[in-house]
């Protein structure tokens, strides 16, 4: 008697989907296996490379100090979290660093996004902190910024000066054929210069410094 086609189709379907099953199956306890080799594995650290060889901790991201900052490992270790120095400011700008910065939570630092450092003559913020990690022997250099060429609007041929006009540290900046400059030794990265700027995009990126015991910048 001839074979069914029906049949046979339903049991080739069958089969595929046992095996397929199978595949699943295994699978699932490959990776289970995996899972539970790796669960108590220990989690990398820091490669000794990048520790401070003084001090072991490991480098973070450099923080916006406020002007005349000690270093950063003498800045975390001698602050008090006191926070006398954030009323101080006249515009605002120094904030404490919130949670997400670990141990220098609670120190001081400036919040461009809040408001520019406007460089005051008599540093009421270093006046403030007792605990001498602002003082006015050291340097008032807190970053460096940086034209963006391709957001900037005289580098497209709308006229501007804003930055060049507004910024309070004299030599800091110049234009030249309308387009603005900026001398990284001069700046002290307060950031005028950005909270000005009238592009779309805003054209001035400002950073702080990454180690401040080599001093520099405006005094």
């Amino acid at each position: 008697m001839p074979e069914d086609p029906s049949i046979s189709r339903r049991d080739l379907l069958r089969g595929r989907l046992i095996r397929a099953l199978s595949a699943a199956a295994k699978s699932a306890v490959s990776q289970e296996k995996t899972l539970e080799a790796t669960k108590n594995r220990p989690l990398p650290t820091a490669s000794p490379a990048k520790r401070d060889g003084l001090t072991g901790r490991r480098f973070a991201l450099p923080i916006h100090r406020p002007p005349g900052a000690v270093d950063e490992v003498s800045f975390q270790a001698g602050c008090t979290r006191c926070g006398a120095c954030v009323p101080a400011c006249p515009v605002g700008a120094i904030v404490l660093a919130p949670e997400r910065f670990r141990e220098a939570a609670g120190t001081p630092m400036i919040d461009l996004q809040s408001s520019a450092c406007i460089m005051c003559a008599d540093t009421p913020c270093i006046a403030a902190c007792e605990p001498g990690v602002l003082r006015a022997d050291r340097s008032k250099k807190m970053g460096v910024a940086w034209v963006q060429t391709m957001a900037c609007l005289p580098y497209s041929g709308t006229a501007c000066t804003l930055c060049s006009e507004k910024c309070p540290v004299p030599g800091a900046m110049e234009v030249v054929d309308g387009k603005p400059r900026i001398f990284e030794n001069v700046c002290t990265g307060c950031g005028v210069c950005s909270a000005v700027c009238p592009a779309p995009v805003n054209a001035i990126l400002v950073m702080p410094v990454a180690d401040r015991e080599g001093g520099g910048g405006a005094e």
